[in-house]
Order: structure tokens, then sequence, then C-alpha cells
């Protein structure tokens, strides 16, 4: 059964009464159960979603297997953010074009093709295409994983739900350093693509077999002008931002400049789209007062995410000296703490709404990196340890409400749009994130060194420098926090069970 929802069609509040029992019964299910397509779109996301930061660990072996330096193999996780930044502004209309079916298919074949010519790949060139490839399939999952959500699922049960999500959105990031480290103590960088093949194809098949459209495709035209303005606009702004520190100040200054400013002339002529014609990016969702707080409160968390991930594995592989495998096995609890906490801290939401979950989550993480940030050379593993399982904690406390309270505030129309939105500021905020906390430590390092300071005592003090700026960060978050309502009205249009 194909539903019509907001793309182009009824939206369940005008359908007959029949039909409302019907959309109840197959996609709403019971309070407590979540929609089967929900749980296929997780599974598939988590996978997509694990490779963003899977190469991490595996610098080293390509840097000897291709004979190429740190920056060329560190543009294997580059490429595949800049692409993730470059396609996901496009979601928002490709997902209202098409239907659930054909968006999952062609996501998840781009995936398992881009993942099978890295496997096999000759040449460095080759492998990275295939990461390109990979990030291009990625892109489209977790928007379409986020509209689905917000479609199917009652507005009472949509913490549960979203807390579950986590998992992939949140949890797989934080878990390719660790199942990559794994994979690499078993032999050859390539294994990790021979690892995460045939699982994604087995994903792909069985959403295939079993997925139900949700939603009526809409068809309309789009604007090529947007598409070559949001995609040169975001990647241009995230490669600018991580080159930060690598390249020239005049040429990372150009660079970041050049997409600024397409980036603007992009939000500027959806504007002016939106009073004539069908925008790419649906900017009307900034007009929504707790979405666009909670889009910024996502933003700034990001940053201070991702910024810690590059970090700590710094410390623990270039100072501590442990191998990848040790690295992957310590930052693994704190991964597994946030995608195993998701769906409590979901279910609290629904309970008790935002607030009690969202502020003492900020301040936790504030607390959490402030103790990173007084790191030492020989700081006691259990204490690393301790810290950031407390930080993925926080994170998952404040992730999971403001994903489910941001997008509930949009009406259906806007829900793809909002969650391309929310998807491209992500990537936006973790270049900017990484780029700020390795120059901050870079700055320091280099200080340190010229006062005549030994490497290690350099390194940590460039460290403790970042981990403090990262805390700084945090504190935004706070403050945006208590911005958040504890919940938001349902929007007139919204599904059957709000």
């Amino acid at each position: 059964m194909t539903v019509p929802t907001e793309a182009g069609g009824l939206t369940p509040e005008e359908c007959p009464a029949a039909d409302v029992a019907e959309f109840e019964q197959e996609f709403a299910g019971t309070p407590g159960k979540t929609p089967l397509v929900i749980k296929l779109l997780v599974a598939a996301t988590f996978v997509v979603i694990l490779n963003e930061t899977i190469m991490i660990n595996a610098i080293p072996r390509l840097m000897a297997d291709f004979s190429i330096d740190e920056r060329s193999a560190q543009w294997l996780s580059t490429a595949f953010m800049l692409t993730m930044a470059a396609v996901i502004p496009l979601t928002g209309w490709f997902l209202q074009r098409v239907s659930t079916r054909s968006a999952y298919a062609v996501a998840m074949a781009t995936f398992c093709a881009g993942t099978a010519l890295a496997a096999v790949a000759p040449a460095y060139e080759v492998l990275l295409a295939g990461r390109v490839i990979q990030a291009g399939g990625t892109a489209v999952m977790m928007p379409l994983l986020m509209t689905t959500l917000m479609t199917v699922v009652p507005e009472t049960d949509r913490g549960r739900v979203m807390g579950q999500v986590t998992l992939a959105i949140s949890c797989a990031p934080a878990l390719g350093p660790a199942v990559s480290g794994v994979i690499l103590d078993l032999g050859s960088w390539r294994l990790i693509f021979v690892f995460v093949l045939p699982v994604a194809a087995l994903v792909a098949i069985a959403g295939m077999r079993q997925l139900e459209n949700v939603g009526e495709a809409q068809v309309s035209s789009v604007s090529w002008l947007s598409v070559v303005l949001a995609a040169g606009g975001f990647a241009t702004l995230v490669y600018g931002l991580s080159e930060i520190g690598n390249g020239s100040a005049s040429s990372v200054t150009m660079l970041v400049l050049a997409g600024v400013l397409l980036v603007g002339a992009f939000v500027a002529y959806q504007l002016k789209l939106q009073r004539t014609d069908v925008p790419l990016l649906d900017l009307r969702t900034l007009k929504h007062r707790t979405y666009a707080v909670s889009l910024l409160l996502m933003s700034a968390g990001f940053m201070a995410f991702l910024g810690s991930m590059i970090l700590l594995p710094l410390y623990l592989q270039n100072l501590r000296g442990l191998s990848e495998l040790q690295t992957g096995l310590l930052v693994m609890p704190g991964g597994l703490a946030m995608g195993l906490l998701g769906p409590q801290v979901g279910k609290l939401y629904d309970r008790f709404g935002s607030r009690p979950l969202v502020i003492p989550g900020s301040i936790g993480m504030v607390a959490a990196l402030g103790a990173l940030s007084r790191i030492g050379v020989d700081t006691p593993y259990w204490q690393i340890l301790g810290v950031h399982v407390v930080l993925m904690a926080c994170l998952a406390a404040i992730f999971t409400p403001v994903f489910t309270l941001g997008l509930g505030d949009l009406p259906p129309q806007l829900y793809s749009h909002g969650s391309s939105l929310l998807g491209t500021l992500q990537q936006v905020a973790g270049a900017v994130g990484t780029a700020v906390l390795v120059v901050v430590m870079q700055n320091r390092k280099e200080h340190l060194l010229g006062t005549g300071a030994g490497d290690a005592e350099a390194v940590v003090g460039g460290l403790q420098w970042a981990f403090a700026v990262g805390a700084v960060i945090g504190v935004a978050v706070v403050v945006l926090s208590l911005m958040l309502p504890s919940r938001v009205e349902a929007p007139e249009g919204a599904p059957v069970g709000h």
C-alpha cells in the first residue's frame, strides 16, 4: 500500500476514515512497537554511516601500500565528508520526487558499488573514487530515515523510536575507528570493505523485500543552478575548513571565502524560488523557532563531538603508543554506551520532555571535555575510558531529544527539507570543529616547542588546549539547551498519532 502524505498527496487527516485506520494499522502500529520500515532503514543507515569514520585507523597502512603521505591518506575521509556535504542538500527535493523503495534502492546500490570498487582498488585514485561513490549513497540514507520516521511514527512514541535512530546517526561514527581497529588486526585494509560489502548487500536485499512505500512521489522540476550552487558551495566550504592547518593561510582563506559566497548565493536563490517556484532546499524550516534552535544546538554539539573524536586517537596512538586495535577497544565502550542509552533516553523524552535530559546532558558534556583538557602524559587509561563513556552518554542525552523536538516542530511538507538541512550542517559543523581544534592543538604545540618544551610535553599541551576549546563550544550547547521547550505542539497537518 502507498500511503498519501505531504509529498504530493493527501495528509492522513484528509483521507477517509477507513484509510486512516489502515494507515494506523500498517505503519503506526501499536504504542511501544517500532514500525518495520524504521527498523530496516535504521539497519541500513548504521551500515552506511559507519563508513564515514572507519578509515581513520587505516591511514598508516594506506601510506605504506600506496606510497602516499599522511595528507593524501586523510583525503579518504575528507572526500567522504565533502561528498556528503555536496549531496545532502539535494536530498530534500530527491526524497519528495521518488518513492521510499526507489530512494532506498538508489542509496544502497550506490553504496555497495562504491564499497566493491574500494575493496579491489589497484591504485589510490581508484580507492578515492570508491569512497566518493560510497558517500553518495550514504548522503541519501539519513534524510530518508528521518523523513520516514516523522511520517509514520506518532508524536507520543517518537522519542523512543528516535532513540533507536541514535544508534545509526551518532553511535556509528563513534564505533567506526573501533571496528576498523579490530578488522585491521586481522590483515589488510581491504578487509574493511570485504567485511562491509556482504553486510550492506544483505541489508539492501532484506530492505527491498520488505520495505513499503511511505508517501507518494511528487513530480517536480529541479533548479540546476541550485544544484551547482549547493554542491559547489558546501563542498568548497568544508574543503577549505578541512585544510586549515595544512595549506597556506591565503589559499585556505580564499577557499573558505569562496565557499561562503557560494552558499550565500544558494541561500539567496532559494529564498527567491520560495516565492515563485519549488526550492531545492526549503529554508522556511528556519521560520520555526524550535527547529532553528535545535539546528544550532546540534551543530555546536557535533563540532565538539567530532573534534574530540579526532583528538583522542591522536593522543592514544602518537603519544601513548597504543596500536590501532588497542585504541579501537578503548573508545568502543563509549560508542556502545551512546547506542545502548539512545532508546532509554528516547523513552524518558516521551515521558518527561527534552529539558530534563538536554540541560544536564549539555552540562555533563562540558564537564567531560573539561576533564579531558587536564589529560597528561601518564593519565591512567581507566580514567580516559571513564571520561569518554561519560561524554558519549551525555551526547546521547542531547542528540535523541533534540532530533525529535526539532523535526517535530515542522509541518509534514518540510520534513524532508528539515532533515536534509540538518544533515548538511552536521557535515559543515564537523569540518569546523575538527579544523578549529586541530589548529588550536598545532599552534599551542608549536608555541611550547618554541619555548624549549619537550615533544611529549608540547603534544600534551596542545591537546589540553584543544579539549578546552571543545568545552567552550559545549558552553554554547548549554545556553541553547535553556532556550528549548520541553515539548512542541503538533503542527497542522501532522501525521496520524499526534
